[in-house]
This record gives C-alpha cells, structure tokens and sequence, in this order.
C-alpha cells in the first residue's frame, strides 16, 4: 500500500511541478535566457530510464546547456505501481506535444505504423538493446519451464510494449501460435495481475519484479540474457526534421545521457538516488534488484538496429511495411559524439 500511495503522490507532485515549469521560468531569467529549452516525455519507471533522470537529478542537461522540462509519469507508469489509468490531462497533453519521447522502440515503431500519414519519428538512442527480464509465475503454479507457460495466462502491459514484445519472442521460440497456444492478457502490468488471478505469469521489468519479490513471488530460474535476442526495448524518439533543425540541443541532449549511463555504471549510488527520489523506492534490496537491469546497458547508447529488425518481422503489417529499415532510425549523432572521443573520456 506504501508504493501505491508513495506513487500517486509522485503523480500528483509530477503534474504540479510540470504546469508550473510550463507556465514559468525554470531558471530564473538571466538562466532562462543562456539555456535551450526542450520538452521530453518520460513512459515509465523501468530501469532504462533511470539515466535520464539521473542527468537530471545530477545537473548534467544544465551542464550542457539545456533546460529540460521533463513530463516522468504516463499510464504505464500508473500500471506499474497498481494505480488507475488517471494521467491528468495537462499531462498527457504535455506527452504529446513534448520535442522529444523517451519509450519502448517497438510501441514507437507500431504507432508509427498505424498513423494515416507516413511521418519522420526515429529512434536517436537505445538504453535497452536484449531480452532480459523475468517471468514471474502464480505461487504453487508448478510454472517452473517456458514449456509449462503453453495454454497460460501471460500478463503484460500492452501487446507492443516491450512485455508485449517478449511474449511475441517467447511464442516463437517455442513454436508456438501467440494466439492460440498462450493468452495474452494487457492491461493490469503489475503483482496485482497475480494477486488477482488475472494471469498465470506475469513478463516483468525490474520494478514489478522488486514489488512482486516483495510479497513473496519468485522469478523462474530462466537466464533470457542467453538468448542475445535483440529488442529495442527503450528508445530516445524525436522527429528527425525537428532533430537535425536542432542539432546542437540533440547533441547536448544524447551528451548528457551518456554521461549520466557512465556516472550509474561507475557508481551505483547515482542510480539508487535517483530511483529513491523519482520512483519511491528506498527499500536497498529493491533498489538493487532494479539496477542489475541495467547490466547490458550500452556506454554508446546507439540505435538497436537489430532489435528495430527483429521488431519489423514481429509485428509486420502493411502499415509496418511502408516503411524501409532505416525509417525507423537516425544514428548520425552517436556516431558524432562517439567520434570526437567524448565517451571514451568519460571512463578514463
């Protein structure tokens, strides 16, 4: 109840400092005037976007001479904490009109796909490039396997959400009809899922799986970071026409995010802080089950080209297949910072 209540404050707490930046000058006026505003959105409370709350929490988006204004709430993030979809609407406002998206590559793509028009949305970075999240089963379940999961209930939170992906990865990896041989259940991406016999197992990223460890479920003994199954499983999205109109603050941006993934991979208590401060958890034993996500996190948070290509035949469709390969994403500013030398500095 703790978490539930410490998350809706957070929502609450989110909306009035977000109207209140969007109304004010963040800075002061002589700051407001020397850094580059640019509105972001945040999706959720999974261990891949601990970075960017970490460049803010650390001062790093200041450093490099910009004045982020960052929305770090969204439905998903609500499900997460096993709180009603009641985003309140200056935010949901703010999410879509915000420059840049920070969210899964594959609900990215497929949204892509299903609007009327052709439009320019690529992914500029990717903190989360393999499968590497749990399964949690039903207690006493006798879930023990991936083959015992065949005629299931299998929780995620949306079927293009990166749980969503997994299942899809899961079905075929086993041979089997993701609509016949298993029941996809979107929606209640949370422990309550399992509390509440709405599934057998529950697909988790690091914070449901702290909550559910908590309350006395355990993950199966599977190793999915074997499988080296490419996803893109957290994207940095923008349009590339507003991207390349506004290439200092991109690059000031992506500058930021790298520091902060070498500050969390060189220093664990950077993340801890900003996991306590931005998602409520001061618990060290769930703060660390959180950050062992971030263990195949990337230095050089390029493009997962090839979890965008595993993306592409996951979910083909003819909206899909309007668009090329390279549609989907823009790696010109990784590969300029990484050239000037800027990442290899930070682990010196």
């Amino acid at each position: 109840m703790s978490n539930r209540l410490n998350a809706i404050r957070f929502l609450g707490l989110a909306t009035v400092i977000l109207v209140a930046l969007l109304l004010l000058p963040s800075r002061g006026q002589a700051q407001a005037a020397a850094l580059k505003r640019i509105t972001v959105s945040l999706s959720d409370v999974s261990i891949n976007k601990i970075p960017f709350i970490i460049a803010e929490n650390e001062g790093l988006y200041k450093k490099y001479g910009l004045d982020v204004v960052m929305t770090p709430f969204s439905e998903g993030a609500a499900r997460a904490h096993g709180i009603p979809d009641e985003v309140p609407a200056e935010v949901r406002e703010a999410v879509r009109n915000a420059n840049i998206s920070v969210g899964g590559g594959s609900p990215g793509m497929v949204g892509k796909a299903r609007a009327e028009e052709m439009n320019d949305r690529v992914i500029l970075a990717t903190t989360d490039h393999i499968v590497h999240w749990d399964i949690i089963p039903q207690k006493n379940s006798g879930i023990t396997k991936l083959e015992d999961l065949k005629g299931k209930r299998i929780a995620i939170s949306s079927l293009s959400a990166c749980s969503g992906t997994i299942a899809l990865i899961i079905a075929r990896r086993m041979g089997w009809d993701p609509e016949r041989d298993i029941t996809i259940v979107p929606g209640d991406y949370s422990v309550n899922a399992l509390k509440e016999d709405k599934a057998d197992a529950l697909i988790a990223y690091e914070v449901p799986l702290a909550m559910a460890m908590k309350e006395g479920y355990r993950p199966m003994d599977l190793n999915m970071r074997s499988w080296n199954e490419p996803i893109p499983c957290n994207g940095v999205w923008a349009s590339k026409s507003w991207a390349h109109a506004n290439k200092d603050a991109v690059i000031a941006y992506l500058k930021a995010l790298t520091e902060a993934i070498s500050m969390m991979k060189k220093d664990k208590e950077v993340a801890f802080r900003a996991i306590a401060k931005y998602y409520k958890i001061s618990d060290r034993e769930e703060q660390q089950v959180i950050y062992n996500g971030a263990e195949e996190m990337p230095r050089a948070a390029y493009p997962a080209v090839d979890g965008i290509k595993n993306a592409m035949q996951l979910y083909a469709s003819p909206g899909l297949n309007r668009y090329k390969l390279e549609d989907f994403y823009d790696d010109s500013f990784m590969k300029e910072i990484e050239a000037s030398g800027f990442i290899d500095n930070l682990y010196k």
